[in-house]
This record gives C-alpha cells, structure tokens and sequence, in this order.
C-alpha cells in the first residue's frame, strides 16, 4: 500500500515527504495513521494483480474508512513458438527436390535452392541416394551408356551380343550405385556431410564460377558449416576400387589409376556444378514457374 498526498495543495517537497507505505495484515486490513488532512492517492499492488488506484480527501480530526478493494489478475501475454522437427522440414525440401528434372526429364535430386537447408540425417540420405538409383531415367541413360561402349568395343573382355550388352549395363549401374550410395549416403552419414550441391544464385560471374569449383572439394557438414568434401573424394577412391571387382582383368585400373580418375572426376564435378550454376536451373520447369523459390546466397 502506498498513500500518496495531492500535492495541489502542498508544494514538492512535502507531498513527497507524506508520501507512505504498508502491508496489509493475514486478512487484508490496513491503517494509515496521523495522515495530514487534504487530497490523497492510495495505490494498491500486489504480485500478479492489477495496480488499483483509490482517491479521496481526509479532513482534520476525521477517521475515513474506505470501501474494500478487489484487486484482479493482471493480463498476461503469452506466446507460442512451434517449430517443426528438423527430420520434418527436411523431409518437405527433399520431396521438392525430387521433383528437379532437367528438361522434365533427366533427375536433378541432389541440388538444394534453398541455402539454409536442413540437413539430412542417415535415413534421408539413403532415401535421396535409392529414390536417385531406382529412377527409370537413370536406367535408361545407363541402358544407353552401354550400347555406345558395346558399339564401340569398349571393355572388349565383356564380349558382344546380349550377353557382353548385360556385363556391360550391369557394370555401368554398378558404377551408378556404388558411387552414389558410398558418396552420397554411406559416408555422409559416417562422417555428418551434406552430399548436396547449394545452389548460389547471386553475386558476379566470377564469384558464382569460384564458388562452383570450391564445392568440387569442399561441402557443408550437418553443422551447417563449410568443411573438406571427404565423402564424395573418398567416395570416387572407393568407387573405384570396388569396380576392379566386375571389370574384364584387362581394364582394370591400378591404384595409380584409380587416383588419377578420382582427380579426373573432381574436374568433372566442378564443371557439372558451374552448369548447375548458371544452366540447370532455367532449364527446370518446377524451379522456372515458381520464382518465389528462395535464392539467398550460399556462401562458402
């Protein structure tokens, strides 16, 4: 309780002076005593409650008792944030993603528009890497793969007619799967890697074209941070290595060999991502209608 006195009829300096405080007893009664008569302010607080404000005048010799005052609870804000779990979100962006094609055909699934993506975990990133290798485009292009190698001889251990035709298809999915399962789910995993490539979108020719080659090396990691692409260089050695295993014994590759195809695949990726850069996406329908796609930078 505080008694505050009108100070119309007293200068500063006294009203503050008759300014006066107490606390109310276990059942609520309160005295204020030897009050000077005059205008007063009677403020009532209490934790949780509403501020109640009373006025009235006391004359001299007179004992003034005040009605009861009620106080109510004061208004409370409250606010309620509910954020999707990050498994959710990322869930969402991968479905998007899956519906990338080149020309609105060929699978562009691992290329992100949206910088801040979530990152994947274990599981998304073995879908992303089966949904990629079970595509019918992806077994027609190596349908077609092969016919050029059978066409051309190459890999002459295999043969010709349908049979040297099926080595050779069965060899070149092999590659297609080994490389994108130990390069874009199996090591990722292992070592908290995002096996996409983050689309930029903004900035000059030339900072966008160094920022395509950086990613040939470097990636983001689950963290969320710029880091060595371990997954994808080792995922080439890897990949390479296990092909020993299903090619004719005269073309297989040494080890020698199979560094310098891994330095040879790095090159390869970066001028895949300077076409992702600056071609694939106005060739991709479902990114071409829908300009509100985020496009912020990604730097590196």
């Amino acid at each position: 309780m505080r008694l505050t006195r009108d100070g119309r009829s007293e200068d500063q300096a006294e009203n503050q002076a008759a300014n006066r405080e107490t606390l109310t007893s276990s059942d609520g009664t309160f005295s204020f005593g030897g009050v000077a008569p005059g205008a007063f302010q009677l403020t009532v607080t209490s934790e949780g409650f509403a501020t109640q404000l009373l006025s009235g005048t006391v004359h001299s010799g007179e004992t003034d008792t005040l009605p009861p005052v009620t106080l109510i609870l004061a208004a409370a804000s409250t606010s309620v944030r509910v954020v999707a779990p990050q498994w959710e979100v990322a869930e969402d962006e991968i479905k998007t993603q899956e519906k990338q094609r080149l020309l609105g055909v060929i699978p562009n699934f691992y290329v992100s528009y949206i910088p801040d993506a979530a990152p994947l975990d274990a599981k998304q990133k073995f879908e992303l890497a089966w949904r990629s290798t079970i595509d019918p485009i992806t077994f027609a292009l190596t349908g077609a793969l092969a016919g050029i190698e059978q066409a051309d001889n190459t890999f002459s251990g295999y043969g010709q007619g349908a049979q040297g035709y099926g080595k050779r298809f069965g060899a070149a999915y092999a590659d297609t799967v080994s490389g994108t399962f130990i390069g874009g789910a199996i090591l990722p995993s292992l070592l908290r890697q995002d096996p996409r490539y983050f689309y930029k979108g903004r900035g000059s020719v030339r900072s966008r074209v160094f920022y395509a080659i950086a990613n040939s090396v470097i990636c983001k990691g689950d963290n969320q941070r710029w880091e060595p692409n371990y997954s994808g260089v080792l995922g080439s050695l890897a990949g390479g290595a296990i092909s020993n295993l299903y090619y004719p014994a005269s073309d297989r590759s040494g080890v020698a060999l199979t560094f310098e195809n891994t330095g040879i695949g790095i090159g390869e990726t970066a001028v895949t991502n300077i076409f992702q850069e600056f071609v694939v996406r106005k060739l991709t329908p479902s990114l071409r209608h829908n300009p509100a796609k985020n496009n912020s930078p990604a730097e590196p």
